[in-house]
């Protein structure tokens, strides 16, 4: 069963029934006002979480990602509702982009200084040095300017937190399984090889694969999978990660936008916080019973669905977002048969 649902999640959640759904895993908006986008203005508060409490069975396990500025919030956000915070799970990466300012740069513009171009950055390394939009290395033009060169604001980000969550247990974790089917997590379905499964999840960037689940960030393919009729939209994105891939040709990109003066790329599915599929699918994996119900009341782009299809779980996402929902829909649509297809 997959049932997609437009509108307010507090709205949605307060017509299912109590005490229906087996599992939680979402990726709320962060409250980073990313990519100026108005949904991202906050973290989701207390009522969206109780709300969440009441139709989750006893024992049910929620995983929300978070920012790593804001998920203080959000746990204290999912605490008050009622939940038990269990652990965090750290989704690792090396693709992550420094949003830093440089304060060099900053005295000089402040003084009205002119800095003089003394190269151009390459493009041979970009996962490692930040680099402007327009490539130009300059020096500094007042001495104020030279004694704070090399320093910034901001660190390179390199992880999401996913924080794990129960519903107090009915009885004991013995009592509330056979009742429910809830309250423990599937260990042995998600060990990387041989080991226990970690509290730590990658992409790659760190060494002995073997001991911990490995996911990179979405691809293009899993991105765009099942989106090839929608109209696509140019979409302006500065970073190193895209750098790298517009170097190396594996994605495709039109001019600089004229107004960001950074790269932009042509996107059927232009939600800009895509997670992976196999992510989510371990994630879902993790924490739902066969057969299991999972809900996503931050349902985006349809990630968390596809990886609940993948798992044979019910599906219920709820997403604001028209336009997203539809993205949603037709990407869930590819992970399933013909004649299971939503319409």
């Amino acid at each position: 069963m997959i049932t997609l649902h437009h509108g307010d999640c507090r709205d949605i959640m307060a017509t299912m029934d109590a005490s229906s759904v087996d599992a939680i895993v979402t990726d709320p908006p962060y409250g980073l006002a990313f990519m100026g986008k108005d949904w991202d203005h906050g973290v989701p508060g207390v009522e969206f979480w109780r709300e969440a409490l009441r139709v989750a069975k006893s024992g049910a396990h929620l995983l929300a990602f978070g920012g790593t500025r804001t998920f203080h919030r959000l746990a204290c956000a999912i605490e008050d509702a009622g939940w038990e915070i269990r652990d965090t799970i750290m989704w690792v990466y090396g693709s992550g982009f420094p949003k830093s300012h440089d304060v060099s740069k900053a005295i000089d513009k402040a003084a009205g200084a002119e800095r003089e171009v003394v190269g151009r950055h390459k493009a041979t390394v970009p996962n490692i040095t930040p680099r402007p939009s327009d490539g130009n290395i300059t020096a500094p033009a007042t001495e104020e300017a030279r004694q704070w060169s090399g320093w910034g604001t901001a660190l390179k980000p390199a992880y999401e937190p996913i924080i794990v969550a129960r519903k107090p247990l009915c009885g004991t974790v013995a009592e509330t399984v056979l009742r429910h089917g809830t309250g423990a997590l599937n260990i042995d379905a998600c060990r990387a090889g041989a080991r226990w499964p970690a509290n730590v999840a990658h992409d790659g960037a760190m060494h002995e694969h073997g001991r911990y689940f490995y996911c990179a960030k979405a691809s293009p393919a899993d991105r765009e999978d099942g989106l090839e009729g929608l109209e696509p939209q140019r979409v302006a994105r500065g970073g190193s990660n895209n750098l790298t891939q517009w170097v190396n040709g594996t994605r495709s990109y039109d001019d600089l936008d004229p107004r960001s003066k950074k790269l932009a790329i042509i996107r059927h599915n232009h939600h800009p916080t895509v997670k992976p599929t196999e992510l989510m699918r371990y994630l879902v994996r993790l924490v739902t019973p066969p057969g299991g119900v999972v809900l996503d009341p931050f349902c985006g782009s349809g990630s968390t669905g596809r990886g609940a299809i993948l798992e044979q779980a019910a599906f219920i996402g709820i997403e604001l977002d028209a336009e997203y929902l539809e993205i949603a829909r037709r990407r869930i649509n590819a992970c399933l048969t013909p004649m299971e297809v939503l319409l």
